[in-house]
């Protein structure tokens, strides 16, 4: 039997046959190999992230005015914003703007929303980042694994 660490550490060998149990990122999950509804990759993913948290600054800006981008508490005014804007969407619609400016959205592996509890708990730990970066051969991160979501392309 297969240790569960296996899966995670690139590198060895997901089956007892020792070769990998799927050819693309998303076969072991039933996802195509590529087009809308295939696995995104790490690059889409990162740059929803980035758009995500660019306009969560942005957000706090207003809200906050310019004499605050001195201040020591801007930081978490800000992941607290993203935090909303991440964890709210996902839950009812599985996308976040920058999803959806990239052309993603996470999906549930067992239903048909990711629900807010899953979405909560998913935000939580992309908040911690190590959990986003440690990601299995899927592309599916700690984050992903722990909510049963998997982040999957809207368009090709």
């Amino acid at each position: 039997m297969a240790r569960w660490i296996e899966s995670w550490m690139p590198g060895t060998a997901a089956s007892p046959a020792g070769r990998a149990s799927g050819s693309y990122p998303g076969e072991r999950l039933g996802l195509p190999p590529n087009g809308p509804g295939s696995a995104a990759g790490f690059g889409r993913r990162l740059a929803a992230l980035t758009v995500d948290w660019l306009l969560a600054y942005l957000i706090a800006g207003l809200f906050t005015g310019a004499d605050a981008l001195g201040s020591s508490n801007l930081s978490w005014i800000v992941l607290g914003v993203w935090f909303v804007l991440t964890a709210a969407p996902v839950a009812a619609f599985g996308i976040t703007p920058g999803m959806a400016v990239l052309g993603i959205r996470a999906a549930s592996l067992e239903s048909t929303v990711v629900g807010v509890p899953r979405a909560l708990l998913r935000t939580a730990l992309i908040a911690l980042v190590i959990p986003a970066l440690a990601r299995d051969e899927d592309g599916r991160g700690w984050h992903d694994r722990a909510t049963d979501t998997v982040v999957v392309r809207t368009r090709a």
